[in-house]
């Protein structure tokens, strides 16, 4: 195929070209109606805010700019199949997990999955099967769950439709792909991989193995987080027959909305190009940043740069190294402390914080200039701390923090609920999830039976900057329970 090509943003810039004008939406007309104030900073993405159809394409999409866009980015990374999302990889796996296990059997979860994985189990009634994350209780970190983990979900739960796994992790942590989809493939049953970090893997060989040449049968990828697409970018690819193409399709068309914004297919269409192209070199350059990072930021005292403590048989089977995860535990502050820091002093941000850690993700676009800004700024962090405000943050045992499902996540969230004092939660079943974000993996899922050291943690880890943004009360003084 002609990988010199990007159809969609082909037509894009035809529209221009040829001064099209629609009596269609969107009403602003490519920024003729917008407010000059909006004008000043949204001009330019006004100017090529089309309407799919008719607009860039017309009435009956005849140009198919779309699917041949889809065609090339699939023929680009060896899938059989790609299709375009433009409401993120948190509608994309939605539609994956429907398509899969919608009727009936329940899916095999890593218990460390996205929220979006809560939320397409609230959706769809389906039965969720929990794989616990493997647990470095010294260093309270998760680590995607291991085969043999995902062999013993079968071996309990051999009905189930499927089996979902989330690698890489938010930190760059890469489950064994390879030998959970082999698992899978010796019941006939698929395996979906939620790989939104992973969109850049299969472009670079020194990253680690892609999902679909591992075998995996669906993954979803958010071009927005590791590519160079606008946000809400997602692709589902797909390979193989055990999953109904037309069902995944047809899901996806029942979540996502029917006014797509073309700028996003475009720029998904436009990074295809751009790796397919120059993408080795690109990444190449890439992981070489990443090194010096890595040797920079380890000097700085009290600052750990992690990265053979996430690898190994108990750990993490791969690890992509763009993600420049830093253990500041030693200084005495927390990464939220760190991150706060960064953002007012130097205006830069990091990607994740936890309690004990800040993220720095990096990608095609750093260079050692952006590093050395991050290492400066690092460094004045350090010299100016003295002595970091005390946070007691009440750290569950692994064993703790493995609630027990006792309702459907749907029946759980949709049915009589109640708000009560959160001392009142433990020995409750959960309404409403509740997930520490960044990253976005719940600690409550609703239909799981509370305890009080789940309870302790949150209050605790509030207090210390925690960020807790969906329960209907995001001060977590009440919490929605199933109603007695």
């Amino acid at each position: 195929m002609d990988h010199s090509r990007a159809p969609v943003l082909e037509a894009l810039a035809d529209y221009q070209r040829l001064g099209r004008y629609g009596f269609t939406p969107p009403g602003h007309r490519q920024g003729r109606g917008a407010d000059p104030r909006v004008l000043d900073v949204l001009g330019g993405a006004l100017a090529v805010d089309v309407l799919a159809g008719p607009g860039l394409d017309d009435r009956l999409a005849r140009g198919n700019y779309l699917g041949d866009a889809e065609e090339l980015m699939a023929d680009a990374v060896g899938a059989e199949m790609a299709f375009f999302s433009t409401c993120g990889s948190s509608l994309s796996v939605k539609a994956a997990m429907m398509a899969v296990a919608g009727h009936d059997g329940g899916l095999i979860l890593g218990r460390d999955s996205h929220k979006s994985v809560t939320a397409g189990l609230i959706f769809s009634g389906v039965q969720p099967h929990w794989v616990p994350p493997r647990w470095d209780a010294e260093r309270h970190f998760s680590h995607p769950p291991s085969p043999q983990q995902v062999r013993e979900a079968w071996e309990r739960h051999p009905d189930a439709a499927g089996a979902l796994i989330v690698s890489p992790s938010p930190y760059g942590t890469c489950a064994d792909i390879e030998a959970i989809a082999e698992i899978c493939h010796e019941r006939g049953k698929p395996l979906i991989v939620d790989e939104a970090w992973g969109a850049h893997l299969p472009f670079h060989s020194d990253l680690p193995t892609w999902a679909m040449d591992a075998g995996a049968d669906v993954c979803v990828v958010s071009v927005h987080k590791m590519g160079a697409g606008f946000e809400q970018g997602s692709v589902f690819h797909v390979q193989g027959d055990l999953v109904d193409r037309g069902k995944l399709k047809l899901c996806a068309d029942l979540l996502m909305t029917t006014s797509p914004n073309v700028l996003l297919y475009a720029a998904i269409d436009g990074w295809r190009r751009q790796m397919v192209e120059h993408g080795a070199e690109l990444l190449s350059a890439a992981l070489e940043t990443a090194r010096h990072a890595r040797t920079a930021l380890s000097r700085i005292p009290g600052i750990e740069v992690m990265e053979d403590q996430l690898l190994g048989v108990e750990a993490s089977h791969d690890l992509d190294r763009l993600q420049v995860l830093m253990d500041v535990s030693a200084t005495g502050a927390s990464g939220y402390e760190v991150a706060d820091w960064l953002r007012e002093h130097r205006h830069i941000d990091m990607g994740h914080s936890d309690h004990r850690r800040t993220l720095a993700t990096l990608s095609m676009a750093d260079d050692k200039s952006t590093v050395d800004a991050l290492v400066d700024a690092l460094i004045a962090w350090r010299t100016q701390l003295k002595e970091p405000a005390p946070h007691e943050i009440a750290l569950p045992s692994p064993r703790d923090l493995e609630l027990e499902t006792v309702m459907l996540p749907r029946e759980a969230f949709f049915g009589p609920c109640e708000a009560v004092p959160i001392e009142q939660a433990p020995g409750r079943i959960a309404a409403e999830q509740v997930t520490p974000y960044p990253p976005g993996i719940p600690v409550i899922v609703p239909g799981e039976l509370i305890d009080r050291a789940v309870i302790d943690y949150l209050r605790t880890g509030l207090e210390a900057g925690l960020n807790v943004p969906d329960p209907a009360d995001p001060k977590l003084n009440t919490l929605r329970v199933v109603a007695r």
